[in-house]
């Protein structure tokens, strides 16, 4: 359970205070249980149904319908976002790609971006990709698609045709309608929170992971401050192609080495699922994305933030990249449950204060061996709004946190007797109303190699 228990001040032996007062916070907050609650199964079947209604949203379709293409949809998008709510400033993030690769002509490239700004310029980012694409046949991937072998990439032969139907129910249009109704639900809730949300729908998936590539390109030459990206790719259907029905779990795939941030966030938000969609399970998985696939985390991965994806619990691979993506694959009670697990995360973490830092400005782990060399004394920088913190260890052969102590508003702390070779080390920010943050872990550095001169 999230560590929300930091204990109320106990005031000494007076008579008058009473044993509320004096009692320890529930684990569960009831402004995130408030946004959780306000996701409708109801708008997103209404969102998505006219989602689908563009016939398709390729990102080499028509821009210029205002019926038909990703243009019509795009437009759409954003106008939707701005009628959910005056608070949230909409606009469209542009690029102009040039060809190469699925990208066989210049094209006007729009990301719809969605922010919900907040006390401190820190940023999670929520999204899903609204572009579609249909290069018939059954599906695994791209690469592997029926005929690749013989014939190459389908989206770059000549006789390919973007305009064709691409409903995109689930691939991706179940992601594109949860980040909006995300959007309007945080938007709505009138919570101030700490960090500033971005919900954001891509363009350029189904080409190479295009719009998010340069987004996030922009965000590290700019150096923003990302703490998070929650993506959705394929997350509304509840019956595999192996005719299997899991309705009860989804899953979230973070990229390693086993201390990651992105291991760091899917860690948080299984356990703020277990406390505010608890028959919800979260399957937490140990790579960056399914067998040879990806989507648009692994373009901020590979910028330096931290991001994973959900994917459902049993995919059909007969209902993707083709045709037969339609709304009637989608189950909108599924869909709302895995909204309802990204909503528990974002909010717990917008309202906590940052991850504390636990590497110094050369990079390295201000993890010691003192004073008695045996002991663990972990250092960290202090984090905007904390009031205490919270330190957790595990054996070094285990995948999550066995041992915590929630400790005062100080930057060091010493376990004793705890020897820094046995065990993995971190340490968390909680803040005034007991909200707790990522843990940041000391990382243990890779060992470089040596170059031995000989004679040859």
């Amino acid at each position: 359970m999230m560590a929300r228990w930091l204990m109320v001040g106990l005031l000494m032996a007076s008579p008058c205070v009473s044993n509320a007062q004096n009692a320890p916070r529930p684990d569960a907050d009831p402004r995130i249980e408030q946004i959780v609650a306000s996701i409708s199964e109801a708008r997103l079947k209404e969102l998505l149904t006219k989602l689908v209604s563009f016939g398709t949203r390729n990102t080499l379709s028509d821009q210029t319908s205002p019926t038909m293409g990703i243009g019509a949809a795009r437009n759409w998008i954003l106008e939707e976002m701005r009628r959910s709510s005056e608070k949230l400033r909409v606009n469209f993030d542009t690029h102009t790609i040039l060809p190469q690769g699925r990208i066989t002509r210049e094209v006007d490239l729009r990301n719809v971006m969605a922010i919900l700004p907040g006390r401190s310029p820190r940023r999670i980012y929520i999204s899903g990709h609204y572009d579609s694409v249909n290069f018939g046949g059954q599906n695994v991937s791209n690469s592997s698609a029926p005929g690749a072998a013989s014939g190459g990439d389908r989206q770059t032969r000549p006789e390919f045709n973007p305009n064709v139907e691409a409903n995109g129910a689930n691939d991706d249009g179940s992601g594109t309608v949860l980040t909006m109704e995300l959007a309007r639900a945080f938007a709505e809730s009138g919570i101030q929170f700490d960090a500033t949300l971005v919900f954001i729908t891509w363009a350029g998936e189904e080409q190479g992971l295009v719009g998010s590539n340069v987004h996030a390109e922009d965000l590290k030459k700019a150096n923003v401050p990302i703490e998070a990206v929650f993506n959705n790719d394929i997350v509304g259907n509840s019956i595999g192609g192996n005719g299997i029905r899991d309705a009860e779990s989804i899953k979230v795939y973070a990229v390693g080495p086993e201390d990651s941030p992105a291991r760091s966030l899917a860690r948080f938000i299984r356990k703020t699922a277990a406390v505010y969609v608890p028959s919800h399970r979260v399957r937490l998985m140990a790579r960056e994305d399914r067998f040879g696939r990806g989507s648009d985390q692994s373009s901020f991965s590979q910028n330096g933030f931290p991001a994973i994806v959900f994917r459902e619990a049993n995919e059909n691979f007969e209902r993707q990249h083709g045709a037969n993506d339609r709304i009637d694959g989608v189950d909108f009670g599924y869909l709302a449950q895995n909204a309802r697990v990204n909503a528990a995360g974002v909010a717990s973490l917008a309202l906590a204060p940052p991850a504390p830092k636990v590497t110094n400005d050369r990079g390295a782990n201000m993890l010691s061996r003192d004073p008695s060399g045996y002991d663990a004394t972990m250092r960290w920088n202090a984090s905007p709004g904390a009031v205490a913190y919270r330190v957790y260890w595990r054996d070094t052969w285990t995948n999550d946190w066995e041992h915590s102590q929630t400790i005062g508003n100080v930057t060091q702390f010493t376990l004793k007797n705890v020897n820094i070779d046995d065990f993995v080390f971190g340490v968390s920010a909680i803040g005034s109303d007991g909200q707790e943050s990522m843990v940041s872990a000391y990382v243990s550095p890779v060992r470089q190699g040596t170059t031995i001169k000989r004679q040859q």
